[in-house]
């Protein structure tokens, strides 16, 4: 249950959570925290997984998740298999469309953070949520 989960704070504790899973990936994988109200993770569950380049990130099925799962707050997480940590046109129109969706059912967008290598970029350190 959430009491022995991570809790997260900020892009850090994000990468932290995800590099394990997404450091060595020849492909782009998507990932999702759903977290309760103190921020802790409830269920941390792979959206998508694409090629070299790119993946497919469908707005329902991580809104249906999170109303499933009753979360209060959601980060989500993807890997560039490239090394590059800027992110692509696409990386910034499916963070406005997550971010909108969420608030339309008052949960709370926390970030989008980019695994590029040992680095990471994320959109709420940069400012851009």
């Amino acid at each position: 249950d959430a009491i022995d989960k991570a809790q997260i704070r900020c892009s850090q504790d994000i990468f932290n959570q995800l590099f394990p899973l997404l450091q060595d990936l020849p492909h782009e994988e998507f990932w999702a925290l759903f977290l309760n109200r103190a921020n802790k993770i409830i269920a941390q569950i792979k959206i998508s997984q694409g090629g070299t380049d790119g993946t497919v990130v469908d707005t329902r099925l991580i809104l249906k998740l999170a109303l499933d799962k009753l979360a209060s707050g959601i980060a989500i997480c993807h890997n560039h298999p490239s090394g590059n940590r800027t992110p692509s046109e696409n990386d910034i129109k499916i963070t406005k469309k997550i971010k909108t969706a969420c608030l339309a059912v008052d949960i709370a967008f926390l970030d989008h953070v980019i695994i590029a290598g040992n680095d990471y970029y994320s959109f709420a350190d940069e400012n851009i949520l």
